[in-house]
């Protein structure tokens, strides 16, 4: 019987078997450092990871302090307790860290008592480190610091052993160097964020202005026919403005939840309380008729709630004219306002139980009515369509509005 192709194989030797183990520890550390988010974390599993790799005592991560000119001890292993994030070494050429920080090359000293390069620094003697290996942690940005293997005990570190540890300096610097461009964009986000909630809050206000001067001109006005097209063009105002009041208002609380959850997007509101304080302003001016809103949360851009406001105002200020006449329903009577996702649209209804829509009834550029030819406008901007469900009683407006994902 023939040995097998991996019997007769001869054993690795002992270094191979060592640099392998090196290779699947610093291909376990490229996986944490692509998903990790905190460079503490990330720079203490190195110095872990490090000494695991090299049967080390000792390994400390190394963050230079530029207007110091030192070097602290950001993580570590093998160190007491009042090192890690306390203790600091000069940067300059005299220590075995800084001569690597500022030659930009690896340094190995397996006989530090014997060093003619450089001293050793007093955390080291303290310490009684014999030997020590160091590279550099940089990257676009210049260098961050140094990443250091010592131990106190006799034996070799190898050229080898500088690109086991250059690999992990090398993850490090592109993991601090994502963190601090994804801490700038998130910054620089949230800077756009505020200016946009600010000047929502600000056209808001002027649009509030606008409003009521268009009020006090209705007042003015001694033609009914003029009061009331001074009163229907407040009331869209008045529907713009809400959107901006809800960006500014929304956009408040998901700052507050992007510090913790980071669920706010700038630019978008909630459809569902903007319909509801769309609706309950259009309510507060008709106290004999009923309103009720039932809206689903769905999160839209201000491009697409302006419209969606407007179009909805128009349908409700229709019904509250001409739904329910007084001479037929002297009690008035309720107008639906329904909005809710579905696959891939957006479905929102206006819907009463009055006398119903006459059979001239048109919406669009056809139509004598303005609103109704604004409402058309509304739609093809949109991209949506609208139509006119039949009913037994009434009359309900149905728009569907795609989404995009």
């Amino acid at each position: 019987m023939e040995p097998s192709p991996e019997a007769a194989r001869p054993p690795a030797p002992p270094d191979l078997d060592y640099r392998l183990r090196q290779q699947a520890i610093l291909s376990e550390f490229g996986v944490e450092a692509l998903r990790g988010t905190d460079v503490d974390h990330l720079l203490q599993r190195a110095a872990e990871l490090c000494a695991q790799g090299m049967g080390a005592e000792f390994c400390k991560a190394l963050e230079y302090q530029r207007g110091a000119d030192t070097l602290l001890v950001r993580a570590g292993v093998g160190w007491g307790p009042d090192v890690i994030g306390q203790a600091r070494i000069g940067a300059d050429l005299a220590s075995p860290a800084g001569f690597a920080l500022k030659t930009g090359r690896p340094v190995i000293s397996n006989h530090l008592a014997d060093e003619t390069r450089f001293r050793t620094p007093q955390l080291m003697a303290d310490h009684g480190i014999r030997r020590a290996i160091n590279v550099l942690i940089e990257n676009r940005d210049g260098a961050f610091g140094v990443l250091e293997v010592d131990d106190t005990r006799e034996g070799m570190f190898e050229e080898a052993d500088i690109a086991f540890m250059q690999g992990f300096a090398n993850l490090l610097g592109g993991a601090i160097e994502r963190q601090r461009t994804e801490s700038l964009l998130r910054a620089a986000l949230a800077r756009q964020d505020l200016l946009a909630r600010e000047m929502s809050h600000r056209v808001k206000n002027s649009l509030a202005i606008v409003a009521s001067l268009l009020a006090l001109q209705a007042r003015a006005a001694e033609d009914p026919a003029v009061q009331m097209a001074l009163a229907d063009a407040r009331s869209r105002v008045e529907a713009i403005a809400s959107v901006h009041d809800q960006l500014w208002r929304q956009g408040d609380k998901d700052g507050d939840k992007a510090a913790g959850e980071g669920e706010g997007v700038p630019g978008e509101l909630d459809l569902a309380p903007f319909l509801e304080k769309l609706v309950a302003n259009l309510a507060s001016g008709v106290p004999g008729q009923r309103l009720a809103c039932t809206a689903c949360p769905q999160r839209i851009s201000a491009d697409r709630a302006i419209p969606i406001g407007l179009l909805v105002n128009e349908l409700v200020t229709n019904a509250l004219k001409y739904a329910y006449p007084p001479e037929s329903h002297p009690g008035g009577g309720e107008i639906r306002i329904r909005a809710e996702r579905q696959p891939g649209s957006l479905v929102v209804e206006v819907a009463d139980d009055g006398i119903g829509l006459p059979a001239e009834f048109e919406i669009g550029r056809n139509s004598k009515s303005l609103g109704m030819r604004v409402v058309g406008s509304l739609t093809r901007q949109l991209g949506g369509s609208l139509t006119i469900p039949a009913r037994g009683k009434g009359a309900c407006f149905r728009l569907e509005v795609p989404l995009d994902g």
